[in-house]
């Protein structure tokens, strides 16, 4: 017989994939019935001084309302379905990079009106100005894995889980 773990390891890298694909895909599809990924909608929310539109506090309200029951549930399983462990943060610690970071993503929604979930989902739709934000954000990624984690000497993956200078990392 042939196979044996590697045929399991297989099948574990493609249940991985497809639950990856079938979450973003369902994401994706949330953030286009929402109106999400309409910069002019998230402006319109960020603008409280103007003509503001409560839409953006709605979505979040029904995204965190579903979500919470479901971390929590999840949670008290021994293990992931998928993976060996729970991959969460380490670290609580509020500190000047995440703050600065914080921050540097909040002017960056405001100005272009897209964050990295609903911009990769306005590709299939919202020409340059999206083609435009996935790119500097792209090459803002490459800039901070050449530069930040070069520094803190660790690696992207063990950065995502706060080793080695024990700051959470991207999740």
């Amino acid at each position: 017989m042939t196979g044996g773990a590697g045929a399991r390891t297989g099948a574990l890298a493609a249940a991985r994939l497809l639950a990856a694909l079938a979450a973003g895909a369902l994401f994706g599809f949330g953030l286009s019935l929402s109106g999400m990924v309409d910069p002019t909608r998230v402006r319109g929310f960020l603008d409280v001084t103007g003509d503001w539109d409560p839409t953006l506090a709605f979505v979040l309200a029904g995204a965190v309302g579903a979500a919470l029951p479901g971390y929590r549930l999840v949670l008290r399983r021994r293990r992931p379905l998928l993976a060996e462990r729970f991959d969460l943060p380490t670290s609580r610690r509020i500190d000047g990079r995440l703050i600065g970071g914080s921050a540097l993503f909040g002017v960056g929604w405001g100005l272009a009106g897209f964050c990295p979930g609903p911009a990769v989902t306005a590709l299939s739709f919202a020409g340059m100005p999206a083609l435009l934000f996935v790119l500097a954000m792209l090459a803002g990624m490459m800039l901070h894995d050449r530069t930040a984690l070069g520094r803190l000497g660790t690696s992207r993956e063990s950065a995502s889980r706060g080793e080695a200078t024990g700051r959470p990392g991207r999740t």
